[in-house]
């Protein structure tokens, strides 16, 4: 009987499946001699032409060409370029509640849906990052925009440059032999000529990518690649990293290895949706939207004290090895001040910009919040409350009437307070005799019975005339400096010790001339300069553009107009650390120091030691002047530009080396959606010769002034705040003479003397 067919194909497979294994067998062990093939290396990405990988058209024409040696862009071509970091979308995400984070560290892999990934890998590495907010800031935002901002910056270089057609391939994989080593390392070039042999390194930041400088080297010693050069290109000025690496590299392939700073801010969008941060710096309460920009960004990753930035800016380095665009860290917020405010355009909010010092080492950076805050709220008060509430009154005789009450409940009032009692101590401090200044200053008194004779003093502060410019609905505040003031004057409440003498009018009049002459000068440098008064001068200059902004509503409400003398200032009181500050408590302290001395200079004289008790107080007004255009455009060419550019990046104050601009808008909309074409770079004008400087004509983007004819500037008004940008006067800030003025005439500091035994 013949078997089914099934168990035929059974036994079938069954002997395929003997076979098969016996096959196996004989060849791994049957043949002597043989071994397992190694897998082969990975071909070499060829790369794709630039035009076709950037998009761009091959017939494009290079608006600038692109320099044969090192060159930097002239100041006149700096531009921007624009991308989207996806996950600056959750730039105000903060740490999941207790429960979420449970639930989350029971997954095994990360959930599929936000923000519950973004938490899940931060719960990853925890250990790095303890506080969610380091781990959102230094690595998931700033790790998630490299590779968007370095492509869109190389599409710019590229389509700026024209290197467009077959011979320009980008990304391209090639191999370098270090001869030294003999080790063989991979790099991709971002572009390559393939007929010049011209390689291009660009870089969107200041630094060279650690990871590749080992490749980079064994180029420029590789024996196959001699006739090839490599420029390096920087969006932003070089660190000292990239000058060490250059250098490094010179000394191995000379003048094979060119630079070429071509300047470019970085504008970083977000995606819509997510989480955002908001920031209510400048924002008329009520307002829709939130406020935006450089220097919000700046300012979340601003830490509030030095062991917590340093901590934050080494987690930021070591996540990012290919090297950070300028951040945080190069901010000295201590120096943080307003620089320029905008029309407000009711609906539309209002562009504003401060300026900062400039940390090389991007080592500062923190306090940024606190800073901006005080400027911000200040302002605000300026607003919310009458200029007659503004006058501050340290004076012995009068407890009862130091400051107004509601104004006394503002860090603006507490800052103007307390630089009162500041300049104090500053001004007799000026006087010790163990200084230079202070032994001439002894001398240099008047004598009576062989003793040095001087009144007792009222010192106060006042602007001088500030530098301001009003143009292209805004206001430029140039310079706001500070004037010291002193006069003889007396009070009721003694002071410590009995009086050595009681100069009479000539005697008077020749200490106040030593003393105008010597230590008003000193102190008022100290005024000006020093980081005690950096919180004065922080506020004066919010108080100029508060009053710009009162300005402009008298002419149509704006959106601060239900804030302007509204005599709320609820919404900004004291903070923390000072939020239980008092007048009282102040007041207190000054009239201690008042009747018991501050200092005890001993001063030889008539041949015996003399024992001098002093201190000191007061406080002023304010006037302005406008600077004519022509000056303006002279000596501030690319301010406008700047500032509008510092409106939505960090950049550069080009009026001031070190100096460095970061704003924001009031009601600003940063978001984005696709890879966006860059800030169209001005025609130039080719000499056909390189230059070290390319120069092209017409202004840099996003700058539509040109210098107006040289015409003699106006005079300064005395005591005039400010002019529009016609150039006539305007009276700016009238009542601002009253502002800062600290009303009463007994704003006096008795020096009191006492004798002593001889010594």
């Amino acid at each position: 009987m013949p078997k089914p067919i099934r168990n035929r194909r059974l036994r079938a497979l069954r002997r395929s499946v003997v076979a098969l294994a016996c096959a196996s067998v004989m060849a791994l062990t049957g043949l002597p001699g043989i071994t397992l093939a190694t897998a082969a290396p990975k071909p070499l990405d060829p790369g794709k032409r630039c035009d076709e990988l950037y998009g761009l058209p091959s017939s494009t024409s290079p608006t600038v060409d692109l320099p044969e040696f090192d060159a930097s862009r002239a100041k006149s071509q700096w531009d921007e370029y624009e991308y989207v970091n996806p996950a600056k979308e959750w730039d105000g995400l903060g740490p999941p509640s207790a429960a979420k984070e449970a639930a989350l560290a029971k997954l095994t892999k990360a959930p599929a849906t936000q923000p519950d990934r973004v938490w899940w890998r931060w719960l990853q590495q925890k250990d790095k990052y303890p506080k969610f907010e380091d781990y959102r800031d230094a690595k998931f935002i700033t790790n998630s925009g490299n590779d968007p901002r370095g492509k869109a910056f190389e599409r710019k270089v590229i389509k700026d440059h024209g290197l467009v057609g077959p011979e320009w391939i980008c990304q391209k994989e090639v191999e370098f032999k270090d001869p030294d080593t003999g080790k063989t390392y991979r790099r991709k070039l971002d572009a390559y000529n393939t007929r010049t042999k011209q390689i291009l390194e660009i870089k969107s930041n200041g630094s060279p990518d650690r990871r590749e400088i080992p490749k980079d080297l064994a180029w420029a010693k590789d024996p196959n690649w001699k006739d090839s050069r490599a420029k390096f290109v920087f969006a932003e000025p070089q660190k000292a990293d990239a000058k060490k690496f250059l250098g490094d590299m010179r000394q191995i392939a000379g003048d094979r290895v060119t630079e070429y700073n071509y300047r470019s801010d970085r504008v970083e969008l977000a995606p819509k949706g997510g989480q955002r941060a908001t920031s209510g710096l400048l924002e008329p309460p009520g307002q829709s939207g939130t406020t935006r920009g450089g220097a919000t960004d700046l300012i979340r990753e601003s830490r509030p004290t030095p062991k917590d930035m340093a901590e934050y800016l080494n987690r930021r380095n070591v996540a990012n090895p290919g090297g950070l665009p300028r951040g945080p860290g190069g901010v000295d917020f201590s120096t943080l001040d307003l620089k320029y405010i905008g029309k407000p355009v009711k609906g539309k909010g209002v562009d504003f910009a401060f300026d900062a010092n400039e940390d090389p080492t991007e080592n500062s950076g923190w306090g940024g919040k606190a800073k901006a805050q005080l400027i911000s709220d200040a302002f605000f008060t300026w607003l919310a409350l009458s200029p007659d509430k503004f006058w501050v009154n340290l004076n012995p005789d009068e407890p009862d009437r130091i400051m107004d009450a509601k104004f006394g409940k503002t860090d603006a009032g507490r800052v103007l307070l307390e630089a009162d009692l500041q300049m104090k101590h500053d001004f007799y401090k000026a006087m010790d005799p163990d200084t230079d200044l202070g032994k001439r200053y002894w001398a240099a008194l008047p004598k009576q019975n062989g003793y040095p004779c001087m009144p007792g003093l009222r010192n106060w502060i006042e602007p001088k005339t500030a530098q301001v410019r009003e143009q292209d609905g805004g206001i430029y505040i140039l310079d706001t400096p500070l004037r010291l003031k002193s006069t003889a004057q007396t009070t009721i409440t003694p002071g410590p010790g009995t009086p050595i003498c009681t100069p009479n009018e000539a005697e008077t009049k020749a200490a106040q001339r030593v003393i105008d002459q010597m230590v008003v000068p000193a102190v008022e440098k100290t005024i000006n300069t020093a980081p005690q008064y950096a919180d004065l001068r922080r506020v004066y200059t919010a108080r100029v553009a508060a009053e710009y902004i009162r300005q402009q509503d008298a002419k149509a409400p704006t959106d601060y107009h239900k804030i302007i003398n509204s005599g709320d200032v609820s919404r900004w009181p004291l903070r923390a650390p000072n939020q239980n500050w008092t007048r009282e408590a102040l007041f207190n302290k000054y009239r201690y120091i008042y009747t018991h001395g501050e200092f005890e200079y001993k001063i030889p004289a008539n041949g015996t030691v003399q024992v001098y008790l002093v201190g000191g107080v007061d406080m002023s007004k304010q006037p302005k002047h406008n600077v004519s255009k022509a000056r303006f455009t002279s000596q501030h060419r690319y301010l406008p530009r700047q500032a509008q550019t510092s409106v939505k990046t960090l950049t550069d104050n080009t009026d001031m080396t070190g100096q460095v601009l970061l704003g924001a808008n009031t009601a600003a909309d940063d978001t984005g959606t696709s890879t966006p074409t860059p800030t169209p770079t001005p025609t130039p004008t080719h000499s056909g010769k390189p230059t070290p400087a390319p120069t092209h004509s017409g202004g840099g983007s996003g700058s539509t002034h040109t210098p107006a004819p040289a015409t003699p500037a106006p005079s300064e008004p005395g005591g005039d705040l400010a002019h529009t940008g016609n150039d006539s006067p305007i009276g700016l800030i009238s009542g601002i003479a009253a502002a800062l003025a600290v009303v009463g005439g007994a704003l006096v500091w008795w020096i009191r003397r006492r004798k002593t035994a001889q010594e």
